[in-house]
């Protein structure tokens, strides 16, 4: 059921914001040529889970971006669009609170007029030393002696026209390396600027409720004598996890999931994979670690706007960083890998190949510096999990990406419904999305924990969906080939089929048995727990 599905409408540009019939944008020319390279303000609707976001939206955007190695797809940023709607892309960055970026557009519009002089400046100068040339070549040429005399070589000698001629190839020279600085400052800040906006994400700081998903547990907590714990204590008085073996191992933020507890994962990752799998989502076994230049495509950065990691990357010999080999990093989630399965490719015959529909399972890394605190106790916040990722490539156009968004979202609620899980749709706000994303839906449970600790009414993201348009296919060389042969960009979508820690953790909290001290596995999972429906204390065991 799709009941936040407005039905089928006209296209949308989400960069002109035109109504029309239906559009393929196609592969915009470089214009330029580089030798080298709603509820009430006020009421809590969503958790802000900004450091768990692979492009968390910064109040200054003035991170560096990774040097782009000769082996990266060249990216086609279509800074004509940006120069053309100079106003829209800098109310579209202060509306996702990227302040620093939205003086960017206007800057790209001085640097592009800069360039056009320097063009200008060029064309003279070439028609002069063409002029040269042939007066060189033939002493006796006359094309006409006002052109001479205008150019002022009338009177020079053979020496003084080949002087002349160095002057001029030497201003050219340096003409053409200000227009490559331009170009390449102009394309620097153009990759730095967030997508456009999706109508129907909310303008500000407030989420937009969509619908619930099963009933709550605990309606009205005053008249209700129900003891909650968290999965923390639950944990600890089944023997699920071993949070200070970990903290020995290799420090805070890791966890051992002991006995039914790791069952338990395993059975929550083939739950999901069978789910998508059966719904024709095909399988990928993707690498954990990725080219450093693959995550920043895709939109995630290496540190966020106070300088902080946020991405764990791989150390490099001197001598390796010295000769230019590109940096590695581990993926914080499969979409980059995923995404990158088709950079520098193009695909054939969409009506056959499109869309192109993956789901995979993988370690996923987060650095989370700066995120500790006291939500972080337990398996709410951690630098590695496992997730189910859907990722998929669709036709550039709006309704048939959210069609296969719609469908995701779909899957999601179908997983986290037959698990038991009370939750909620959200359609999240342009302060909350990132750089990639045009429009995003959250699905957040409920933690009984949460709410005892006075975080947002108990609610905590588990699933996240987004269509990022051709964000991260111009970004990443990936064209689709038109049976006309035009070439343009299809658009890419991408969700969580299932965090694995945050659904487990609210699995124990609210499942729990006070009185007989043990939790309900959903029937759902029982299939991949030998059968078991409870989990209860465990009796003497051989360690």
């Amino acid at each position: 059921m799709r009941p936040f599905r407005s039905g089928a409408r006209p296209f949308t540009c989400l960069k002109c914001r035109l109504v029309t019939g239906t559009s393929t944008r196609s592969i915009t020319t470089p214009l330029y040529s580089i030798r080298s390279t709603r509820l009430p303000r006020g009421t809590a609707l969503y958790h802000s889970t900004r450091r768990l976001q692979k492009d968390s939206p910064p109040a200054s955007p003035k991170v560096p971006f990774p040097e782009r190695p000769s082996i990266a797809p060249k990216p086609n940023i279509d800074i004509k669009h940006i120069r053309l709607n100079p106003e829209l892309y800098a109310q579209n960055c202060r509306d996702r609170n990227y302040q620093a970026a939205a003086a960017y557009p206007a800057r790209i519009n001085d640097l592009h007029a800069q360039w056009q002089a320097k063009q200008h400046e060029g064309r003279s100068l070439r028609e002069r030393a063409n002029l040269l040339r042939r007066l060189i070549a033939n002493p006796a040429y006359t094309r006409d002696d006002a052109d001479e005399v205008a150019a002022g070589f009338s009177t020079l000698t053979r020496d003084q026209l080949l002087e002349e001629a160095r002057k001029i190839k030497a201003s050219l020279s340096s003409i053409e390396d200000a227009e490559s600085q331009l170009v390449s400052e102009m394309e620097s800040l153009a990759i730095q600027i967030p997508n456009l906006t999706d109508p129907n994400t909310p303008v500000g700081e407030e989420a937009r409720l969509l619908t619930l998903i099963n009933d709550h547990p605990e309606p009205d907590p005053s008249s209700s004598d129900k003891v909650w714990r968290s999965h923390v204590h639950i944990g600890a008085e089944l023997g699920l996890f071993d949070f200070a073996a970990a903290s020995t191992s290799t420090g805070w933020g890791w966890y051992y999931l002991l006995d039914e507890a790791a069952q338990l994962e395993q059975a929550l990752i083939s739950y999901a994979l069978a789910t998508a799998t059966r719904a024709g989502w095909r399988q990928v076994s993707p690498p954990s670690m990725v080219y450093s230049h693959m995550a920043a495509a895709c939109g995630f950065q290496p540190r966020d706007a106070s300088g902080e990691t946020q991405i764990y990357t791989i150390a490099q010999a001197a001598s390796d960083a010295a000769r230019g080999k590109p940096e590695l990093c581990l993926a914080g989630t499969s979409e980059i890998p995923l995404a990158a399965m088709l950079a520098d490719t193009v695909i054939d015959d969409p009506s056959t190949s499109l869309p192109r529909k993956r789901v995979a399972v993988s370690r996923c890394y987060r650095a989370e510096a700066g995120a500790r605190g006291a939500e972080t106790k337990g398996l709410y916040r951690v630098h590695e999990f496992t997730k189910v990722e859907l990722f998929a490539w669709t036709e550039a156009e709006q309704d048939a990406t959210e069609e296969v968004f719609d469908e995701m979202v779909d899957l999601q609620t179908e997983i986290l419904g037959s698990l038991g899980l009370h939750c909620r749709v959200l359609e999240m706000p342009t302060a909350d999305l990132g750089a990639s994303a045009t429009r995003k839906c959250d699905i957040e449970a409920y933690f009984p924990s949460r709410r005892e600790q006075g975080r947002n009414e108990g609610w905590g993201e588990v699933t996240s969906a987004s269509i990022c348009t051709d964000y991260q296919t111009r970004r990443l060389a990936t064209r689709l080939k038109l049976p006309s042969g035009k070439l343009i960009y299809p658009w890419t979508v991408n969700g969580t089929a299932m965090a694995v820690p945050r659904v487990l953790a609210a699995i124990l909290e609210n499942g729990w048995d006070e009185e007989e001290m043990s939790v309900v596995i959903p029937e759902v999972l029982r299939p991949w727990m030998d059968g078991r429906e409870k989990i209860g204390p465990k009796g003497p065991r051989r360690v």
